[in-house]
């Protein structure tokens, strides 16, 4: 269990992290996301104890990072796979990280197999590429079999085999009873790996609640419907007073319920190919909650003029 109370973190007059209250409760993946600048960093290296809060208090398990004897056996982090000493090996890094909290050796190699290292373990960490660098980072997460994750961008450098593996064990962890907390622009991965998240903007949190929650109150419900009499359909829906837009060859229709449209079909002698409720998804609940947070806007239709002009 990770809990944060009135967390807060100024650097001068840069208001950092604003009062941030939370909590991350085990048996499941909690996302953490928020805009670039929102203080997702910042936050994580609070409740490592890598920066001390302004105001507030973050605890793990009921402890502060700084009162765990055993660090690593309590919390595991990977918040930035390139720390690594780069003439180092994968073995030795795993090495010394395990004997300065009394891991046995053991789990070194143990690890390195987790993460699929173990034919790569005496290479210089610092030949490896990014994917590598990130499952190094995972491994001496897991060295010390926490009950408590952090992940930040574990999924950078990945491959799509790479994200798949990730993202089912990160879920493995979860059902094991462990508390995952995890940061990523990922919003799409996101979706198909968190339960629960944390939504922070320019410090301040924004909403906590499960993902689908999170999804169905910042996004309009539609449902998509086919059929060879669309224009009979559509007369009906309008007079229903539905909002009807078209798509290719189907109808998306909100503001009216799935069974309502299959009742009206059937009143109107209308044949249904398709009946199907359509969700919103993470990125457009995203956009859509954050939109007043983003502290950085790209003008895009400026930058379309520059390369244009840039290019004639």
């Amino acid at each position: 269990m990770i809990e944060a109370k009135g967390l807060t973190k100024r650097y001068g007059k840069k208001l950092a992290v604003d009062d941030l209250t939370f909590s991350v409760a085990p048996g499941r993946v909690t996302g953490f996301l928020g805009p670039n600048g929102a203080g997702k960093s910042t936050t994580m290296r609070m409740i490592l104890g890598l920066d001390n809060p302004t105001a507030g208090d973050v605890r793990i398990g009921g402890k502060r990072y700084t009162e765990l004897h055993h660090p690593l056996r309590t919390v595991g982090a990977l918040l930035d796979a390139k720390w690594v000493h780069p003439n180092r090996s994968a073995r030795s890094h795993l090495t010394w990280m395990a004997k300065s909290n009394k891991i046995s050796p053991r789990r070194v190699d143990e690890v390195l197999d987790i993460v699929g290292l173990s034919a790569v373990a005496d290479k210089r960490a610092g030949g490896f590429s990014l994917g590598m660098s990130q499952r190094l980072g995972i491994a001496g997460a897991l060295l010390g079999d926490p009950e408590v994750l952090l992940f930040d961008e574990p999924v950078n450098g990945l491959d799509p085999e790479g994200i798949l593996w990730i993202r089912k064990f990160m879920h493995r962890l979860a059902d094991e009873g462990r508390t995952v907390f995890v940061s990523s622009h990922l919003l799409s991965e996101m979706a198909l790996t968190a339960s629960e998240l944390v939504v922070i903007g320019k410090g301040r949190l924004i909403a906590q609640s499960s993902t689908d929650e999170f999804v169905t109150r910042a996004t309009e419900s539609s449902v998509k419907v086919r059929s060879p009499q669309l224009d009979r359909l559509r007369a009906a829906l309008d007079r229903l007073g539905a909002t009807v837009t078209a798509e290719d060859d189907a109808l998306l229709v909100s503001g009216v319920s799935s069974e309502k449209i299959g009742q009206l079909a059937m009143e109107n002698q209308v044949t249904l190919h398709e009946l199907s409720p359509q969700r919103g998804s993470l990125e457009q609940a995203f956009m859509q909650i954050t939109g007043d947070s983003v502290e950085y806007h790209a003008d895009l239709e400026s930058e379309a003029q520059r390369a244009l002009a840039t290019t004639n």
